[in-house]
């Protein structure tokens, strides 16, 4: 019985944030040392981020409010708003992309309906509020009042696949199973000015965004591209833990986000793979013979920023384009956390290049320092 991904939709606030003014914001703020000037300069510059997006549009210039809450844009000073200030615009915010992500989802899958949802799966670790994502979505969706749902909460960029893992065990607990995924981010209400080197390149790549798809077992329509969902797997490095985190602060949430990740992942990378292929004897020996770029057609690679892709991409030997879906998603949108690899799963189904059959290997990385793998099937 195949478990399908059908009619991934992504969703981005309007505001537009564009790398080089960011950078030039950042670096002019007050109380900057040299040390920290030169890592916003870095950091923004090698970032391979062309423009992002944001739910604040104090960050734009066209705006001016009479009381900044973010950005004065005539001081061109950051402010440092609470965190019980930045959960409420959370709150707000969150909930219209969750929505609008859900409804180009249901929107795109011919022959589902909101009515036939059974199961709502949300994904976020920018923000909380009760009643939560999966209830909003639940109410104004107008989907059915006993339908089942689950939020998977402040695990970091890695915590998509997870819960399209769910999905699938649902699907295959119940072959009647409907069930909606949904991921949003709004990674840029934390955003802060500070010396602190992770802080720096946080604010360097991180951005907001959404994504939702919806898993059954219904096949894709004639002419629809989807994913068959054949495969998932978890491995956490035996180093790391201190280097990827995300904690709770006065003035927003604090990412740690050290300089060893890259090494760490390129360490660790063809490990974390193994128990993914271990289940198709091709795949495993490719992975073990440095060929897996031959054996796999495409990868969604989460892209955490330029130097993790660079890495992935060396160390699997994969080719400049099976990278270009990552790259391009981390050009045009920045990390957006969670929702990121299902932009990039997006740009893969739509492009050209995918085909009925080819296989797909999807990885993302977060706080442990944690590996979440999926393999997949595109169905055309």
């Amino acid at each position: 019985m195949a478990v399908t991904l059908r009619a991934v939709a992504t969703a981005v606030p309007p505001t537009i944030l564009v790398q080089p003014e960011v950078r030039d914001v950042f670096a002019a703020q007050p109380g900057l040392n040299r040390l920290a000037q030169r890592i916003i300069g870095t950091a923004f510059d090698v970032s391979g981020i062309e423009t992002r997006h944001t739910v604040l549009d104090e960050l734009s210039w066209e705006a001016h409010p009479d009381e900044p809450v973010f950005f004065d844009i005539d001081s061109g000073e950051l402010r440092l708003p609470g965190t019980k200030v930045r959960n409420e615009i959370y709150a707000v915010e969150a909930t219209r992309l969750y929505l609008e992500a859900a409804r180009a989802a249901l929107a795109a899958c011919t022959g589902v309906e909101a009515s036939d949802i059974t199961h709502v799966v949300t994904v976020s670790c920018t923000g909380f509020y009760a009643p939560g994502p999966d209830f909003m979505l639940a109410r104004d969706l107008g989907l059915n009042p006993g339908v089942e749902r689950y939020h998977l909460g402040f695990m970091g960029c890695y915590a998509s696949i997870p819960a399209l893992r769910i999905a699938k065990q649902l699907c295959e607990a119940d072959a009647s199973a409907v069930v909606l995924v949904v991921s949003a981010e709004l990674c840029t209400l934390h955003l802060r000015s500070s010396n602190d080197p992770d802080t720096i390149v946080a604010s360097s790549l991180f951005a907001d965004g959404a994504a939702a798809g919806i898993v059954s077992t219904r096949p894709a329509e004639a002419g629809e591209k989807a994913f068959d969902l054949d495969g998932f797997a978890t491995r956490v490095t035996p180093v790391g833990e201190g280097d990827m985190a995300w904690k709770i602060g006065d003035h927003g949430f604090e990412m740690v986000l050290s300089n060893a990740i890259p090494a760490i992942i390129d360490d660790h990378i063809t490990g974390a793979l193994e128990p993914l292929f271990a289940t198709e004897p091709t795949l495993a020996a490719a992975l073990a013979a440095d060929t897996a770029s031959q054996a796999v057609e495409h990868w969604a690679i989460h892209p955490g920023g330029r130097s993790i892709l660079d890495k992935v991409e060396s160390r699997l030997v994969l080719t400049e384009a099976q990278l270009v879906p990552a790259r391009e998603t981390l050009r045009d949108f920045g990390n957006m956390s969670s929702a990121t690899v299902l932009f990039v799963l997006k740009n893969i189904l739509e492009s050209h290049a995918a085909s009925d059959g080819d296989r797909v290997a999807a990885m993302a990385f977060g706080p442990g320092l944690t590996v979440e793998s999926a393999l997949l099937t595109v169905r055309a």
